[in-house]
C-alpha cells in the first residue's frame, strides 16, 4: 500500500515537472563539444526541418559591469542598440542552446541541445580579442572541449587567406560586341589550351625521357591536379577571369577552377583535363565533397546558424536584441552603426524573431515580468495551463544542466500563446510563412513593442510617455544624494521646477530629471550655463554640478564610453567634438524628438537598495 501511494506520488511529480508545475526543473538537454558535432548535425537537420519553431538561449563571457550600461526604459531604439553593440562586440558566447520544438495540444515535443563554444584561431587568420569574465578552470574547458566558428565575413577572408581554388559555374557571356584587347586576349588563351591539350594527348610524348618531360611541362605550363593534367592560366582582373570562362565553354572535357589571391579577387585560372563525360562529373563531385569539407572545417559551429537560418523557421527568444546583436556580430558580419540597418540585415538571414517579452506584455499579471524563472512561477500561481514538455531523444552528459533556459522559452511561449487563446492550429508555419495569430509579435528589436510615430505604449498604470527633449541628466553631485532630497534642493531654485517635475537616480553618479511640461528642460539648461539660479543649487553647479540634454547621453552611448560611473562617460561625451559625416549617420536624427518610454517602477531607485 506504501510502495503503491510512493510510486503514484512519484508519477504525479513527474507529470508536474514535465508541466512545468514544479520549482525543481532540470529537463535533459543534449551537450554538444567539437566532438560530437558531426554527429549531432545529423540529428539536428530533420529536427529543424519537422519543427514549427527553433528557440535559442545564449551564455556569455561576460556581462554589464555598472547599472547605466543596462537598457533602461527611457532609452531610445538607438540608444538601446548602441549598448547592445558594445556588448557584443566586447566580449564573447562559449554556450548557445538551439532547441527546435513544435506546439501540439497539451504539449511541447522539443529536441535541446546546447552547444559549448571556443573563439580559436585554427586558420591563422588573426580574430580580434575579447573579455573573458568566468573561471580560469571552465576556459581551460572551453578551449579543449568547444566548437570554433567563424562569422559569413571572416569565411570569406579565411578561403582569400588559404587559397583554396573555387570551382567556376558561372559564366557572364556579354552581348556587346567584344573589343580588340578582348578579342587578342581570348585568341591566345583559346590557341595555348589547344597546343597544351594536343601535347597531353601526344603518345610519343610518353616514351620520352625524365629531362624531355621536365622540359615539355616547363614550356607547356602544364601540372597534375591529382592524376589528371592541369595548366594555370594568369590573369590580372576579374574581366579577363570571364573572358577566360568564355573560352573554356567550347571545350567540353575541361573543368575550370578559379585560384584565389591574397589580396582578393583571383590570380589565376586553373584548367583541368577529364578523360570522359563520366570522368568530368566524377571530378566535379569531388570538388563539391572537398568544398563542403573545407567550408564544415572553416565554419564549425556557424553551420547550426547556417541551417537555422535555411529553414526560413520562426526563431523564439528572451532578450532578442541583445541575443541577436551577438548573433549577428559572431556569426554574420560587423554590426552596422544603427539600428534601421541591423533589423534589415537580420531579417534577410532570419526573417521571423519572436521575443516573448512582448506576448507577456498582452497579459496583465505578466506586464512587469522580464525574467524567465519569474514568468513561470507567475503563470503556476496566477494560471491553469496544463502542458507537458516531452523530450524524444536521449540526452547525453545528464549530468549537466547548461541549456535550461532553451527550455524554458519552449514552454513558455507555448504556456503565453494558451492563455492568449492562440492555438496550435493557429501557430503552426504554413508554407515558410509565419501564422498569422503570431505576426503582431515578430521582429520587434526595440525596448518596448508598441510604436507609432515615436510614441511607445503606456503599459503599466504609473507609466506616460515623454519627449527625449523633456529630459535632463545631471551629475557632480555632492557626496551620496537620494532622489527625494536632490527633488527637494531643485524645488523653488527657478521658475522651471514650479511645474511637476520628476527626478530619478540613474546610478549613484548620475540623475535625470523629467519635465512633464514641454520646453522647460532647454530653459534649465540655458539658466545654468547663465548662472540664471539662485539657492543651493547655485553652490552645487560652482562646486562642479552638471547638466546636459539627452543627445550628450545618446553621444556616450555610441562613442563607446563605458565608465563604471555614468558621469565620468557623460563628461568624456560633452568634451569630444560633434562630428556631422555619413559614418555617423546614428546620430542624426530621422524625424525629431523620441517619445521615450517612462516608468518609475522600472528605474533604479538606489535608496531602497
Amino acid at each position: 500500500m506504501v510502495e503503491q501511494a510512493g510510486l503514484t506520488l512519484k508519477r504525479l511529480q513527474m507529470v508536474l515537472q514535465r508541466r512545468g508545475l514544479c520549482t525543481k526543473r532540470e529537463w535533459k538537454v543534449k551537450q554538444v563539444t567539437k566532438s560530437n558535432l558531426s554527429q549531432t548535425l545529423e540529428s539536428l537537420k530533420p529536427q529543424i526541418s519537422q519543427s514549427d519553431f527553433i528557440a535559442v538561449s545564449l551564455q556569455r563571457t561576460g556581462s554589464v559591469s555598472a547599472p547605466w550600461h543596462r537598457v533602461f526604459p527611457f532609452d531610445t531604439p538607438q540608444t538601446a542598440y548602441s549598448k547592445a553593440r558594445f556588448a557584443a562586440d566586447k566580449f564573447q558566447l562559449f554556450q548557445f542552446a538551439v532547441c527546435p520544438f513544435s506546439v501540439r495540444p497539451s504539449k511541447v515535443v522539443a529536441y535541446p541541445y546546447n552547444f559549448h563554444l571556443f573563439p580559436r584561431d585554427e586558420l591563422n587568420i588573426g580574430m580580434p580579442s575579447y573579455s573573458f569574465l568566468c573561471q580560469t578552470s571552465y576556459l581551460t574547458s572551453m578551449a579543449r572541449e568547444g566548437i570554433s566558428y567563424l562569422s559569413r565575413v571572416q569565411e570569406s577572408a579565411a578561403n582569400a587567406a588559404i587559397g583554396n581554388p573555387i570551382p567556376s559555374n558561372n559564366v557572364k557571356t556579354s552581348s556587346s560586341t567584344p573589343s580588340v584587347a578582348d578579342t587578342v586576349f581570348m585568341g591566345r588563351i583559346k590557341s595555348r589550351v589547344k597546343h597544351w591539350k594536343n601535347a597531353c594527348g601526344d603518345s610519343s610524348a610518353r616514351t620520352e625521357d625524365v629531362l624531355s618531360k621536365f622540359m615539355r611541362k616547363l614550356i607547356l605550363g602544364s601540372e597534375q591536379y591529382g592524376s589528371r593534367p592541369s595548366i594555370n592560366l594568369d590573369v590580372s582582373s576579374e574581366h579577363q577571369v570571364q573572358l577566360v570562362l568564355e573560352v573554356l565553354v567550347e571545350f567540353d572535357d575541361l573543368v575550370a577552377l578559379l585560384i584565389p589571391s591574397k589580396g582578393g579577387g583571383t590570380q589565376a585560372v586553373r584548367v583541368i583535363l577529364t578523360s570522359s563525360e563520366e570522368d568530368k562529373d566524377l571530378l566535379k563531385r569531388e570538388l563539391q565533397d572537398l568544398e563542403e569539407e573545407q567550408r564544415k572545417k572553416v565554419c564549425g559551429f556557424r553551420e547550426v546558424i547556417d541551417l537555422i537560418s535555411a529553414s526560413q523557421k520562426p526563431i523564439v527568444s528572451h532578450n532578442s536584441l541583445n541575443d541577436f546583436a551577438f548573433i549577428h556580430s559572431k556569426f554574420l558580419a560587423p554590426l552596422p552603426p544603427n539600428i534601421d540597418e541591423f533589423m534589415c540585415s537580420l531579417r534577410m538571414v532570419f526573417p521571423y524573431v519572436i521575443d516573448v517579452n512582448h506576448l507577456m506584455k498582452e497579459i496583465g499579471p505578466l506586464k512587469k515580468v522580464t525574467n524567465l524563472s519569474a514568468a513561470a512561477s507567475r503563470i503556476k500561481r496566477r494560471f491553469f495551463v496544463p502542458i507537458d514538455m516531452e523530450i524524444p531523444h536521449e540526452a547525453l552528459n545528464e549530468d549537466k544542466i547548461h541549456g535550461q533556459n532553451v527550455l524554458r522559452i519552449s514552454h513558455l511561449l507555448a504556456n503565453l500563446c494558451s492563455i492568449l487563446k492562440i492555438t496550435p492550429e493557429m501557430i503552426q508555419s504554413d508554407g515558410g510563412h509565419l501564422a498569422s495569430a503570431l505576426e503582431g509579435y515578430a521582429n520587434i528589436f526595440y525596448p518596448h513593442e508598441d510604436q507609432t510615430d515615436g510614441d511607445l505604449r503606456v503599459w503599466t498604470d504609473d507609466t506616460r510617455k515623454v519627449s527625449s527633449e523633456d529630459l535632463v541628466f545631471i551629475w557632480g553631485l555632492s557626496g551620496k544624494m537620494s532622489a527625494g532630497s536632490l527633488k527637494q534642493m531643485l524645488q523653488g531654485s527657478h521658475s522651471v521646477f514650479s511645474g511637476e517635475f520628476d527626478v530619478r537616480m540613474v546610478d549613484r553618479s548620475c540623475a535625470i530629471v523629467v519635465f512633464w511640461q514641454s520646453g522647460l528642460s532647454q530653459a534649465f539648461l540655458e539658466s545654468i550655463s547663465s548662472n540664471g539660479i539662485s539657492g543651493r543649487l547655485r553652490k552645487m553647479v560652482s562646486e562642479g554640478l552638471r547638466a546636459a540634454g539627452y543627445e550628450t547621453y545618446e553621444k556616450a552611448c555610441k562613442l563607446g564610453f563605458r565608465d563604471a560611473d555614468l558621469a565620468d562617460s557623460m563628461d568624456k561625451a560633452l568634451e569630444e567634438p560633434d562630428h556631422c559625416s555619413e559614418d555617423d549617420s546614428e546620430t542624426k536624427p530621422s524625424s525629431g524628438p523620441s517619445q521615450i518610454y517612462w516608468s518609475r517602477d522600472s528605474i533604479i531607485n538606489l535608496d531602497e537598495l
